[in-house]
């Protein structure tokens, strides 16, 4: 297996369904005793905004505007 000129490498078809390392999946890069281990990241560990997950998903069909005059009355 060889490394691409921009760093890439492809991990085995074998190894991303064994550990479901799927698409965008977080991986975190460790060094221990001069060998390097790939290892999936935890999720709680990246974004520690709870929201930050559904951000966007939710909609209630309404402006801001008419979402405003309803809150204010």
């Amino acid at each position: 297996m060889r490394i691409t000129s921009k760093g890439q490498v492809t991990i085995p078809r074998e190894i991303r369904e064994k550990y479901k390392i799927l698409p965008h999946t977080e991986i975190e890069f460790l060094e221990k005793n001069g060998r390097v281990y790939i290892e999936k990241s935890n999720p709680k560990n990246i974004n520690s905004n709870p929201f930050a997950k559904v951000r966007g998903k939710a909609t209630s069909g309404l402006s801001t505007k008419e979402i405003m005059k309803l809150t204010r009355g």
